[in-house]
């Protein structure tokens, strides 16, 4: 299946949202889907994975990421490394925070032994963060359920596209944690996701109860050889997500992760950043 949204298809949906505003108010742009739709806000959260700009030393990354008018940064540990010491974190949260960011979350993470979940977790508490984004072994869960508990930290696993046999898609997550408690979750993809054929706001519906955070992008193609584009030149439906996660109350982020350009990656990030912005407003709504 072929999604494709560009702007002239994105120009036609505003033109459709803003006659429905004019007959009928937001009601009829967003129909109702029970009471919780009808006190959902009319917002997303956007933010920016520091992975986007993994070229980049800390401060720089910290300075871009300001530039971008996000407020809400997934840290990578090429920027805060995961054996740092609790002087060093502290001395990046206190540089974040000066710039106006909010270092909410962690990864991805990858956690293949016992010693791994505890390092991601010990440096997550540290780090006060949120949650950590992470691609546990299957074995592990387990043991990441008693940290969960234990520091009421977040674990949002990644799904990493048709080349991951374990975790490629957010259905293949959301199988192997119903049984889970709800604070773990998953970190939806959307350029991985759709990199398996999958319509990204159909995947939003079918595994919403354990949605805590979405990687935001576009690529070039809904197959496996799909490549990171700027948002809104790919095939990705943005618009359609987006209206999903507002119908239905989503309480995460949307953190952009920029694949593309990794030395001068800034111009193509503030495009992409720029085109959710731009679709929230299409759709009535804010970017928090």
């Amino acid at each position: 299946m072929n999604t494709r949204t560009n702007r002239r298809g994105f120009l036609k949906g505003l033109g459709a949202v803003a006659a429905s505003l004019g007959t009928g108010g937001l009601a009829s742009a967003f129909p109702a889907a029970g009471s919780q739709a009808k006190t959902a806000v009319r917002g997303l959260r956007l933010g920016l994975a520091s992975y986007s700009f993994r070229a980049f030393k800390p401060e720089q990354a910290l300075n871009m990421t300001k530039s971008l008018g996000v407020t809400r940064l997934s840290v990578k540990d090429m920027h805060l490394p995961l054996d740092e010491s609790q002087t060093g974190i502290r001395s990046f949260i206190s540089k974040a925070r000066s710039r106006g960011l909010e270092t909410y979350a962690g990864g991805v993470i990858y956690m293949k032994t016992d010693a791994d979940v505890v390092q991601a977790f010990t440096y997550a508490k540290m780090a006060g963060l949120e949650l950590i984004v992470g691609v546990p072994n299957l074995e592990l869960l387990p043991r990441i359920e008693e940290w969960v508990t234990s520091t009421n930290i977040k674990l949002a696993i990644h799904n990493h596209g048709p080349e991951d046999k374990v975790f490629p898609s957010p259905e293949s997550i959301y199988t192997r944690i119903q049984t889970r408690d709800m604070r773990i979750g998953l970190c939806m993809d959307i350029g991985h996701t759709m990199r398996c054929g999958l319509d990204p706001a159909a995947s939003a519906v079918n595994c919403f109860d354990r949605l805590i955070d979405i990687h935001g992008k576009d690529v070039s193609e809904d197959t496996e050889k799909g490549v990171t584009v700027e948002a809104g030149r790919g095939v990705i439906d943005i618009p359609s997500l987006f209206r999903v996660l507002i119908q239905k109350g989503y309480a995460g982020t949307v953190s952009l992760e920029y694949e593309k350009d990794e030395r001068d990656p800034l111009a193509g990030a503030a495009e992409s950043i720029g085109y959710f912005r731009g679709v929230l407003a299409g759709l009535g709504a804010q970017a928090l």
